[in-house]
């Protein structure tokens, strides 16, 4: 049986996605965790009017999403905020710091006049990459090694040049003066 490369998760104790999406994609060891917003599992908003709490919801919710992919806020590489008031900056990585730790992920902030419901102050997406447990259907795990295998130098493991693989011959240059007399 193939294992599939792309892995569609819906997460237990999110709200339905109201569009067409899902909450996580797995591909390999590289997790994909859709924009996470201050909802509850209802799809009502959580914090009201506070920034603080709705970021902890957020929060909350990536650590679901996360989880539920195998990887936790140590292997999130990459978020992007969309906040509605980039003033609530500070609020927002007081919280960010309790999630996160010592762990700090490649970020990318933008303020924009709203989110799908006006009552929203903040989303969240981040992009995660897992240790590689030879279990998900990556590339490099099961009869990929075995193909890569033919390719690589029996002594060192590393894979030989491409021009000394079989069917790929190695021309030497063409000199100057080689190509001045097919003129």
């Amino acid at each position: 049986m193939r294992q599939t490369h792309r892995q569609e998760i819906r997460v237990a104790g999110m709200s339905e996605p109201i569009s067409h999406f899902t909450h996580v994609v797995r591909a390999g060891n590289i997790v994909f965790v859709s924009g996470c917003v201050a909802t509850d599992e209802n799809g009502k908003t959580v914090g009201g009017s506070d920034i603080v709490a709705q970021t902890r919801q957020v929060h909350e919710n990536i650590k679901r999403c996360l989880a539920a992919a195998g990887a936790t806020f140590a292997d999130v590489c990459k978020v992007t905020v969309f906040l509605r008031n980039v003033a609530d900056r500070e609020k927002v990585n007081t919280v960010r710091k309790e999630y996160f730790g010592a762990h700090r992920p490649a970020s990318t902030l933008i303020e924009i006049s709203r989110l799908v419901r006006d009552d929203l102050l903040i989303e969240i997406e981040a992009t995660a990459v897992v240790a590689d447990n030879g279990k998900n259907g990556n590339a490099k795990s099961g009869n990929a090694k075995i193909a890569n295998a033919k390719t690589a130098n029996a002594k060192t493991g590393r894979a030989k040049p491409r021009a000394s693989r079989t069917g790929h011959l190695r021309s030497e240059p063409a000199s100057r003066t080689s190509l001045q007399k097919r003129r």
